[in-house]
């Protein structure tokens, strides 16, 4: 019990204490200069992750101190106070204290330090380091180290869709944002950031692409962000944020390939957009556009209005319209004509044989598609939008293999259709005999 009582009045009074100070040869590293002093630095390190109150730091300090004294100009010599410093110890999968590590020519992965706990013996193997070190520059494989930061600044056309953020032109960018934006908070010197960095990279063309830029990528450097890095809680890294206008920022626990990120920004781009538009096939421009921009186009022949009225037109476009909707993550394009008006349009889909309306899914790029032989209905038009979503159903080639001719048409006008007016024909004037032989 005395003991217990005694450790924990030394821990509260040497917690406050560090064991280096200023006029030692140690170099003190923090998170805030960790980046500058040993990752991007061409040095070899030496490096210890202390808490005060431990008894082995304690004992070792001394010979620490004397081994960055004799090491001073050749090796660099540095202590982090881990207990004070937890993020920067957890990054390197500090358990226990001390712990040494080495880090050479590759900063990203540093070498645990076993040996013995002298000066001598930390000498010698800092040596046996830089040796090392040397022989790979000599033989050439080791280029010196660029830093996660430059790296990013740069990496060329694949990284040029991140958007990188600092405390400064944080708020302005994202904060009240109509567009949805996912951030990466990252350290230069962590090897699962770095993992991350290509596919990241991928993931903001692709995205940026598929939303028309209201879904961003972006990426902060939280060693030197350090107002942003507080302000959201960032404990490790990397750590992904979620933030959308007039939400709080949720943390994205998704996969970290592309695709998982990818999957989930088209997630959020359809979670927050209207649904696609409808349009009337009312010249080659639209059905060009709309199928040409969209994986596929959803073409449909609605009856006559005469056969249907403003009514009966609107229930239709109304299935679609809700179809639309729930089909909106896919981003398939979406167009209707009247039966009849693009007849050259039906006949290479197919269209006709099954009655009005009709429905066919359109891959442009392909030029193939699949017909709805179901119900024109939500239920029916939902079974088969869902079996061409996972990938099945039977397609054909369209006829000739391209989009025929398109009609240019007046757009309808809401209003339920006129039967056309006939002229009156005056037969007083007509010769029956010559009509009669006529025929004949």
């Amino acid at each position: 019990l005395l003991f217990l009582v005694g450790t924990v009045s030394c821990t509260l009074f040497l917690a406050v204490n560090s064991l280096y100070s200023a006029s030692d040869d140690v170099i003190e590293l923090t998170p805030t200069n960790f980046n500058k002093e040993v990752i991007q630095s061409e040095s070899l390190w030496l490096v210890e992750f202390y808490a005060p109150w431990c008894g082995h730091c304690q004992r070792l300090t001394p010979e620490w101190k004397k081994a960055a004294t004799a090491l001073k100009g050749v090796v660099k010599v540095g202590a982090v106070d881990a207990d004070k410093h937890q993020s920067l110890g957890g990054q390197y999968g500090v358990r226990g204290f001390p712990t040494i590590k080495i880090f050479g020519a590759n900063k990203n992965k540093a070498e645990d330090y076993q040996g013995g706990r002298t000066s001598e013996a930390i000498v010698d193997a800092a040596l046996s380091a830089l040796r090392s070190l040397v022989k790979e520059r000599l033989s050439g494989r080791s280029g010196g180290y660029s830093s996660g930061r430059q790296s990013r600044e740069s990496g060329g056309g694949d990284k040029k869709d991140v958007i990188e953020l600092t405390d400064d032109s944080f708020d302005k960018n994202v904060i009240n944002s109509d567009d949805v934006w996912m951030v990466e908070f990252y350290a230069p010197w962590c090897g699962h950031c770095k993992n991350l960095e290509p596919e990241w990279a991928a993931a903001a063309t692709e995205v940026k692409e598929q939303t028309q830029g209201k879904v961003k990528l972006a990426a902060v450097d939280a060693t030197v962000n350090q107002m942003l890095a507080s302000r959201y809680g960032i404990r490790g890294f990397p750590t992904i944020k979620i933030f959308q206008k007039g939400e709080d920022p949720v943390d994205y626990d998704g996969g970290r390939t592309r695709s998982d990120i990818i999957a989930r920004a088209l997630d959020l781009f359809s979670d927050n957009a209207p649904p696609p538009e409808l349009l009337e096939i009312i010249s080659e421009d639209v059905l060009k556009s709309t199928c040409d921009a969209h994986q596929l186009c959803i073409i449909s022949v609605l009856p006559h209005i005469l056969d249907t009225g403003a009514s009966g037109r609107n229930s239709y476009l109304d299935v679609m319209l809700k179809m639309a909707e729930k089909y909106k993550k896919k981003m398939w394009g979406w167009l209707w004509t009247e039966a009849g008006a693009q007849s050259d349009l039906e006949s290479s889909l197919g269209i006709g044989g099954f009655g009005y309306p009709a429905m066919a899914a359109v891959n442009a790029r392909k030029m193939k598609f699949a017909l709805l032989k179901g119900s024109f209905s939500e239920q029916g038009i939902n079974e088969f939008l869902r079996e061409l979503s996972v990938g099945r159903g039977s397609t054909a080639p369209v006829g000739g293999g391209a989009f025929p001719k398109i009609h240019s048409v007046e757009p309808w006008d809401g209003k339920d259709g006129e039967l056309p007016v006939e002229d009156d024909i005056d037969l007083s004037d007509v010769d029956l005999d010559d009509l009669e032989k006529d025929e004949l």
